[in-house]
């Protein structure tokens, strides 16, 4: 692996644990200003010292980060479609490795829509994005994505949705956790972080998926919504770090949050007339 491509990775992993906490704050791509995503800045600004990475787009990053910051970003390059059209897997890449590169970035993110209408052309996109990647040393995450169709998040599909973009040469994997998980990371000869996905119903459910993917072993998490819709999202993100990097049971990041969240504000909200 070359020295450049091997140190951004890195950068998101750090040496002690091997894992990575990341937070997801792309969604605006293709569903605007959801819920407490209204203002990225503000939501983004209490929780960036204590991301391993960041997990946005240029135009978010350009907006809603200081450019003294030193966490490195997951730079998302897809996009082209949004929530008001069915089909959410027809997509292309929308920013160019030269502009990641110009970035800074640790590396680039791609959606992949196995056994979805433009399956061909997703897969197409990343093996070309991988390329040009190589190029510039710039690591590629696939992102297994599955838009509306939740039941399609069995250990058989995203085995399957993993194995082939590890196979086109992707560096890292992004996907969901399943039943049966440990099957997923087997198959797949590249390191996995696992998403979050919906908003759960509580904190403890997003500690207990957290702590099983590891436990699966996942190298990491890529949580948005369940880190900053939560009431306390600085105590969620110190809670999940815990389970990621030292291996602490749900009993013990429960601990933490409840610790963590008489001393961290809720992150500012519009007002809710305003809300998605």
């Amino acid at each position: 692996m070359d020295w450049g491509l091997e140190n951004r990775i890195r950068r998101m992993f750090p040496a002690a644990s091997g894992n990575s906490v990341m937070l997801a704050v792309d969604h605006g791509y293709f569903m605007g200003p959801t819920r407490r995503l209204e203002n990225a800045k503000a939501t983004i600004a209490p929780l960036l010292p204590h991301a391993d990475a960041l997990a946005l787009t240029r135009g978010i990053l350009r907006s809603s980060v200081p450019p003294t910051s030193t966490t490195p970003i997951v730079l998302r390059v897809s996009g082209g479609a949004t929530i008001l059209k069915e089909d959410l897997s027809h997509e292309d890449v929308t920013t160019s490795i030269r502009d990641a590169v110009r970035l800074n970035v640790s590396a680039v993110a791609l959606s992949v829509f196995v056994g979805s209408p433009h399956e061909h052309e997703s897969l197409v996109h990343l093996s070309k994005l991988i390329d040009d990647g190589e190029e510039y040393g710039m690591p590629v995450l696939a992102i297994t994505a599955v838009g509306k169709e939740l039941e399609k998040r069995d250990a058989r599909y995203l085995a399957l949705a993993c194995r082939v973009s590890a196979e086109l040469g992707a560096h890292l994997v992004k996907t969901y956790y399943c039943e049966g998980f440990d099957k997923v990371v087997e198959g797949c000869p590249v390191p996995i972080v696992v998403a979050g996905g919906p908003k759960l119903d509580s904190e403890k459910a997003a500690l207990e998926l957290a702590h099983d993917a590891i436990a699966a072993g996942a190298r990491g998490i890529d949580m948005g919504r369940n880190i900053w819709q939560s009431e306390h999202p600085v105590a969620m993100l110190l809670a999940l770090r815990a389970i990621v990097h030292e291996r602490a049971s749900v009993k013990e990041a429960l601990e933490i949050y409840d610790g963590a969240k008489h001393r961290t504000e809720p992150v500012p909200t519009i007002a809710p007339s305003r809300r998605s």
